[in-house]
């Protein structure tokens, strides 16, 4: 069955290829959610005037890849203990987030986050948030599948 999940964690162009990359995931689009703004451009998230983060839509089969599975793999790719900076990008669009659709999401998502806590993975504290999803907004076409467009995925 095909099933949707809505993850930020930096900018949105690595997050998005790094998903890509994992069996089971059937399409990726990026954009903006979080925040209040109504249909919010790139450069209104980048003035950090919106409150939106740059968010990954991730459609996968869950017959392949289990949501569960998709936030170890969330987890995996950027560091879920610093706020608002990943790697050398930093502001409050790189917000580390989970934005859930069902409130079995928001019980799986905090179980991930515990066991992570408790794993002695990370050093510091966890600060991905865990909210409900209100609106997404998709990002400008430009932004797209930027990594495979511009030849990057090697660089991952």
């Amino acid at each position: 069955m095909e099933k949707k999940a809505y993850l930020a964690g930096g900018c949105f162009w690595g997050l998005e290829a790094k998903m890509q990359s994992l069996p089971g995931v059937i399409e990726t689009e990026v954009g903006y959610a979080g925040g209040n703004t109504k249909k919010p451009t790139y450069i209104d998230v980048c003035r950090e005037t919106t409150g939106h983060v740059e968010t990954v839509l991730v459609v996968y089969e869950s017959g392949q890849l289990s949501y569960q599975q998709l936030l170890e793999a969330f987890f995996s790719f950027h560091d879920p203990t610093t706020c608002c900076a990943q790697g050398i990008t930093f502001g409050t669009q790189y917000r580390s987030c989970i934005f859930y659709l069902t409130e079995e999401e928001k019980q799986i998502a905090e179980q991930v986050i515990a066991f992570l806590e408790v794993s002695g993975i990370y050093d510091k504290p966890i600060v991905t948030r865990i909210v409900p999803l209100e609106e997404f907004y998709p990002a400008e076409d430009y932004h797209q599948d930027y990594y495979r467009r511009h030849g990057l995925i090697d660089k991952l």
